[in-house]
């Protein structure tokens, strides 16, 4: 109990969840890769899936009129090189997102694949759980990088705010000259 407490108190439970989000977030985008090509017969069945998907997206009423155009003008136009891109990136991401591995635009493109996902008429609780994940590693970026690679090759440094900078860059024997006391 008292090992619990001190854990809490130092504030390491926290990162910890988040870091366990995701590498469970990265598992998901990478299973879902993985399904799409395997259960789904993405590439021993070029497009036919993908067709039937987006045709019966332009069928629902909840899609909006400018998706409908997009998947009328784009989207079925390049049906064949959405089918290989759509699996592979969501494999390379998901991967990406398990390591820490250039986590934060990993996760931007996720959210980017989910909001298209979404507009296309699918919404469910996965659906928001992912959607919400996503968002919640963002505002938590700061405990994310927490185990990845991220921090290891000293990428953190690229995506992390200005205050973040200043405290890493400042000599601890000469932080008092930067301070006001």
């Amino acid at each position: 109990m008292a090992i619990q407490a001190k854990i809490i108190k130092k504030g390491w439970m926290f990162p910890i969840v988040i870091v366990f989000m995701r590498v469970l977030f990265g598992v998901g985008w990478l299973l879902a890769g993985v399904t799409k090509i395997s259960d789904k017969l993405w590439f021993k069945k070029p497009g036919e899936f993908l067709t039937t998907y987006l045709n019966s997206a332009l069928e629902k009423p909840d899609v909006p009129v400018f998706y409908k155009h997009f998947i009328e003008l784009v989207a079925l136009e390049h049906v064949m090189a959405l089918n290989y891109v759509i699996p592979i990136v969501q494999i390379i991401i998901g991967v990406f997102i398990v390591m820490g591995f250039f986590t934060i635009p990993s996760i931007l493109t996720c959210l980017f694949m989910h909001i298209n996902f979404i507009l296309s008429g699918n919404m469910n609780f996965m659906s928001l759980v992912l959607y919400t994940s996503a968002f919640t590693l963002i505002i938590f970026r700061r405990e994310v990088y927490l185990f990845s690679l991220d921090k290891l090759l000293n990428l953190a440094y690229f995506v992390t705010s200005k205050k973040d900078k200043l405290e890493k860059t400042i000599d601890p024997d000469k932080e008092r000259l930067f301070s006001n006391t």
